[in-house]
């Protein structure tokens, strides 16, 4: 019935949870998940939840916060991709968050790995996952001159305003919003996820981060998206069953490799 978007089963916090996580999911109707891969070193325990059960799928990227890290080539990212059961790029984007001491234009690095990222996406012809804080402005930018929306994607977990919303909606971007939609002090985002269309909405947990209410403060896990299409549900004054038919719909959509198992060998291509 619920899918979470967006899940980091392979994190130690999770990791050895994993039977017990399922069972919750079971219990609670979640019945898929897409597991995020944030560095290349991790890729491997993310692709065994993928290969291990057939309710979860992965996700191939380096996290815009990962530093002494394995860098992804073009060349990296398009191999990991024609993997079976990975349905997307990422997580990826741009985070000026914690600039420890260092000024925007140091992040040059991020930005340089964000348009590997996206032309890797456009060469295998698979979704974006995109992460942004502190930096919508250089994340719409990117994207834009990349031309990111030829492969389509989603800003996951969404904090950011109603023009960065409707900038995202132009290019053809999905919305995927978290527990935080549930938390007392974001009145804003509720007011933007009111905004956005529901058949352009996804719902995720981010777990083990960021539980919603009533959990707040506890290690979040995929069972707990329910609370999150509640919340969705309140907002667009629908039922939370619409809202699960709709964001599972939109999964099923944007990730639509979800129903061949991975990307074909065949069409996989390295961009010119």
């Amino acid at each position: 019935m619920y899918v979470d978007s967006h899940c980091h089963l392979s994190f130690p916090e999770l990791a050895a949870r994993v039977d017990e996580i399922r069972l919750a999911m079971a219990t609670a109707q979640v019945d898929r998940a897409l597991c995020i891969c944030t560095t290349l070193e991790e890729f491997p325990q993310v692709h065994a939840l993928a290969t291990r059960y057939d309710n979860f799928w992965a996700s191939a990227g380096v996290h815009p916060d990962s530093e002494g890290v394995q860098e992804p080539t073009l060349e990296d990212l398009v191999g990991l991709a024609r993997r079976p059961r990975v349905v997307a790029i990422g997580e990826t984007g741009l985070d000026y968050y914690r600039l420890a001491g260092r000024s925007i234009e140091d992040m040059a690095w991020q930005r340089e790995r964000f348009r590997v990222h996206i032309r890797a996406a456009r060469a295998v012809d698979l979704p974006l996952v995109v992460h942004t804080r502190s930096a919508s402005a250089d994340t719409l930018s990117i994207l834009r001159e990349e031309r990111a929306e030829s492969a389509g994607g989603v800003f996951h977990c969404f904090t950011e305003t109603m023009e960065v919303a409707r900038s995202a909606l132009d290019m053809g971007f999905f919305i995927s919003f978290s527990g935080i939609l549930t938390f007392r002090n974001a009145s804003e985002l509720r007011d933007v996820a009111r905004f956005v269309p529901l058949d352009r909405c996804l719902i995720e947990t981010d777990s083990p981060y960021l539980a919603p209410m009533p959990h707040r403060g506890r290690t979040n896990n995929p069972s707990y998206v329910v609370f999150v299409a509640e919340q969705l549900a309140a907002l667009k004054n629908c039922s939370v069953q619409t809202v699960a038919e709709a964001t599972s719909s939109n999964f099923e959509r944007l990730f639509a490799r979800v129903n061949e198992g991975g990307i074909d060998r065949e069409t996989s291509h390295v961009m010119d």
